[in-house]
């Protein structure tokens, strides 16, 4: 009988006991320790710095950690903001090659490895000046503060008065990014002509003549009962008057530049490597992402070939045994067309993504013996964003927010939602996924707060892929067509290996990507475009899912192999959800040295 376990409670009664047991003289410190406990203390106050440099740099990552110490202002994203961002961290850098890793404890040695990884990192990629291209397929500065409410307390007029500063301010943010943007035209720098269109709706869309009906109005909609009449409406007035005033004019100036100067003005060519420096730009993303520091794109795209050719052997077994009468083009087309795969309404694409999230939520504890506090709920995809968005994602829930996370399903357009990759895709994204992974991390005591919010994207990927195989033996995937769409959200990972070191290293064009992708998976036709202008928008991330899932089955499979009969699911996949969330080469040593402590019996 295993005990599942609440993280907090078994890490903090220990401690609330030894807080509570009477204080002891503490013997006389060796040099030694006195070393140490310095190494340690100048870590933790570097930590502390960088921490509060960040939550001063970008006031709205400060709101969704909990902090609310910036909730009246936006980040400052100007060039000479940008320079001094980079100055403090190389500064930081310099502190932290002061203290010797092999000083700490190993907890601290973990630390230590990710903060050097992540503003090591962050100073690399600030040196070819990214903040000229602010904008992604799918993503921006113009989405991001759409929601900005969600991670925001509204329960006293100060909070609203906040709020409305940040409304207040959005001008003058749109006009710095529009900036940015206007200095990447002059050097090139610009994302590509080609996916620039399927951008248009999410900024035109904020552009709206009655501002109640804006995403922006929605705190004014529910203000607490305990204010009173006058107060409630002057708020709401003021509410109004910033969107329509502000908000709306800052979203018109930004489509006007779009249109007519950025897409004008965009560069013709595709990949990262057609920019100055962008070899070497593509390589540091490789990097990055994969959180590897011996990532080759060439060999990437080595791998992906092989993968690419294993998961398809896989999907002819699956069509062989359902007996089709056809190709494997002629199979991904029944798939693509036949109604029986697709839903009418979107609540019904809701209600089935909630009752496999329901299914898989029972089984956890045979897989899993540490399980999170924070629930999850299904919501769909803003309609303001749906065209061009993915077919689903995560939201974290905000730190000290008044929602749980979000698993959020894309029911524009239903015709191309099929449900035959609905249980991966809940997997993926809810649990054993996201949802598992961020919420465990989140719930881990003692995690310093860069480490709380550090998402290395091979780990967070990585392990969403292998949450989608693991649901083999879960036994989410109820029929040959659920399998096979399992496989085809594998094989649209392994392809991403092919297409965006090919789009990105290689000289691919986009026709090229689009149809390598369609060919090989049996995603909808309109999914294949959003997502392969999705990997042309961001170079490299596209790489971290395939890469950091094959690095966890590998290391699974080095724990069965050398534990035996000793081997238990539920601690191996405890070890990972443990670290906190690390990169590739620091996971395979912490899940070694699990390997090691559980053959001991420890």
């Amino acid at each position: 009988m295993f005990k599942t376990r609440l993280i907090p409670i078994t890490i903090f009664i220990p401690a609330l006991l030894l807080a509570c047991a009477p204080p002891e003289s503490d013997p006389p410190q060796t040099p030694e320790a006195a070393a140490a406990a310095t190494a340690v203390a100048e870590l933790h106050a570097l930590f502390d710095d960088e921490w509060r440099s960040r939550l001063a740099r970008d006031p709205l990552f400060a709101s969704g950690q909990g902090v609310a110490d910036h909730n009246d202002r936006l980040p400052d994203v100007s060039p000479g903001a940008q320079a001094r961002y980079l100055e403090e961290d190389r500064g930081f850098l310099a502190r932290l090659a002061t203290i010797d890793p092999e000083s700490l404890s190993a907890a601290d040695r973990i630390n230590h490895e990710s903060f050097e990884f992540i503003v090591g990192s962050r100073a690399r990629l600030a040196e070819y000046r990214p903040y000229r291209i602010p904008i992604l397929s799918d993503a921006g500065f113009h989405m991001r503060v759409q929601r900005m409410y969600e991670s925001a307390p509204f329960g006293t007029v100060a909070d609203f008065e906040q709020y409305l500063s940040r409304l207040r301010a959005t001008g003058d943010f749109f006009d710095q990014n529009i900036a940015n943007m206007r200095q990447g035209i002059s050097d090139g720098f610009t994302q590509p002509r080609a996916i620039l269109e399927g951008i248009l709706p999410s900024i035109s869309g904020s552009i709206i003549d009655n501002p109640e009906e804006s995403v922006f109005y929605t705190p004014f909609r529910s203000l607490p009962g305990h204010f009173d009449a006058a107060t409630a409406e002057e708020l709401r007035e003021a509410g109004r008057q910033a969107i329509a005033g502000t908000v709306v004019p800052a979203y018109q100036r930004f489509l006007d530049f779009f249109t007519a100067e950025y897409i004008p003005g965009a560069r013709e060519t595709l990949g990262t490597a057609e920019l100055e420096n962008g070899r070497a730009y593509y390589e540091e993303l490789t990097r990055f992402f994969t959180t590897r520091q011996d990532a080759d794109p060439d060999a990437i795209h080595e791998l992906g070939l092989l993968e690419v050719a294993r998961i398809r052997a896989e999907m002819e077994e699956i069509i062989a045994e359902l007996e089709f009468d056809g190709s494997f083009a002629d199979f991904i087309e029944f798939l693509r067309t036949d109604p029986q795969f697709y839903v009418e309404e979107p609540e019904q694409l809701l209600k089935e993504a909630s009752w496999i999230a329901k299914k898989i939520d029972g089984r956890m504890p045979a897989f899993f013996g540490v399980l999170p506090r924070m629930p999850y709920g299904v919501e769909p995809v803003p309609a303001d964003i749906a065209p061009n968005y993915t077919t689903g994602r995560y939201w974290n829930a905000p730190a000290g927010g008044r929602r749980g996370g979000y698993y959020m399903v894309n029911t524009y357009a239903l015709d191309i939602r099929p449900l035959y990759t609905l249980a991966a895709l809940t997997a993926h994204e809810g649990v054993p996924g996201h949802h598992h992974q961020n919420s465990v991390r989140d719930e881990i005591a003692g995690l310093p707060d860069f480490r709380r919010a550090f998402y290395p994207h091979a780990f967070g990927e990585g392990w969403g892929l292998y949450a989608e195989k693991l649901g083999i033996e879960m036994g989410i995937y109820e029929t040959p067509y659920d399998d096979f769409g399992r496989l085809t959200y594998e094989m649209w990972r392994a392809v991403r290996l092919v297409v965006d070191t090919g789009i990105h290293y290689r000289g691919w064009s986009r026709e090229e990507a689009q149809d390598y992708l369609a060919e090989n998976s049996a995603l909808s036709l309109h999914n294949v475009r959003t997502e392969i202008d999705r990997y042309i928008s961001w170079p490299g991330q596209a790489l971290a899912y395939k890469i950091g899932e094959l690095i966890i089955l590998e290391l699974r499979e080095r724990a069965e192999r050398e534990l035996g009969e000793n081997f238990d699911i539920r601690d191996f996949h405890d070890a990972i959800m443990l670290t906190g969330g690390v990169p590739m080469d620091t996971l395979e040593r912490e899940i070694e040295r699990y390997i090691e402590t559980a053959a001991a019996g420890l």
